[in-house]
């Protein structure tokens, strides 16, 4: 891997990980049209450890209060009833399914669900799927109505997320709309929730990343570091402006992006001009 592949693959990571057009699937697609290989699927998980750094930077007084009334709410009944007792259990139960399905299709994942016809239609398909949420989402509900089923089912859609072109963030997003949460609501939610499975991803990937076996492009320990800070920095810009931006505008904007680069993708696949693999 190049110093220039490592930066831009950094910087394409924090700008896109928390936007609902998939971060794995741009890192894949940019892998490939820019510099004719794929960076590989343990290369994003740890790139990922950066920008869920900014998460937990950027939402650190959020999750300690979560965190402590969790623990205290195990030996002490008198504060279960709170949001941050519940949310603290919402975000461990809403991370079974990543975790499980990561288990057992661990290998696929890493090569079949890297196919570039894969990417670009899942792309296209579930940006539709986000526009359905969007229009008949009523929004009527804020995190402080937030309930265990809402957990499960946004677990469920974070761990389709897993096939690149799906989108961690566009899944949960998706899913809370569907649910009738502001789009606010689901956006904080989406980012705790993406906490254990990414940061336990992103660990479990660290040796994978320098195995040449499976060919590819393979990083320095340098460039490994530097592209996983560059996306903390970029990241952590990227939260403070999608919180700013699902408070006051619809994401058909995204929807629209999400269609335009999937048929890019296609028409660079069937001219020959990129392999999908």
């Amino acid at each position: 891997m190049s110093w220039i592949e490592a930066i831009v693959l950094g910087i394409v990571q924090g700008l896109t990980e928390f936007l609902p057009v998939s971060s794995s699937g741009h890192l894949r697609i940019t892998s490939a049209i820019f510099f004719d290989q794929d960076a590989g699927a343990s290369f994003t998980a740890v790139t990922q450890l950066g920008t869920e750094a900014a998460v937990l930077l950027y939402f650190a007084k959020d999750i300690w209060r979560i965190t402590k009334v969790w623990v205290i709410g195990i030996w002490d009944s008198s504060v279960r009833s709170s949001l941050d007792y519940r949310m603290g259990w919402y975000v461990i139960i809403g991370s079974i399914p990543i975790g499980l399905f990561g288990f057992l299709f661990k290998d696929q994942i890493r090569t079949a669900a890297r196919n570039l016809w894969l990417v670009a239609t899942t792309l296209i398909v579930f940006a539709f799927v986000l526009a359905f949420a969007e229009y008949w989402g009523r929004q009527t509900r804020r995190l402080e109505n937030f309930t265990l089923k809402d957990g499960i089912v946004m677990g469920i859609a974070q761990a389709m997320a897993l096939i690149p072109g799906v989108s961690r963030s566009g899944g949960t997003l998706t899913a809370g709309l569907f649910l009738n949460l502001t789009r606010e609501a689901a956006a904080r939610y989406s980012f705790l929730l993406a906490i254990p499975a990414v940061v336990m991803s992103g660990v479990f990937s660290i040796p994978d990343v320098f195995d040449s076996s499976g060919g590819g492009s393979i990083p320095s320990g340098a460039q490994m570091i530097v592209a996983t800070v560059i996306a903390f920095g970029v990241g952590y810009a990227a939260i403070a402006w999608l919180l700013r931006y699902v408070a006051h505008h619809t994401l058909y904007v995204f929807v629209l992006y999400r269609v335009a680069l999937g048929s890019l993708v296609l028409a660079l696949l069937l001219t020959g001009t990129i392999s999908a693999t």
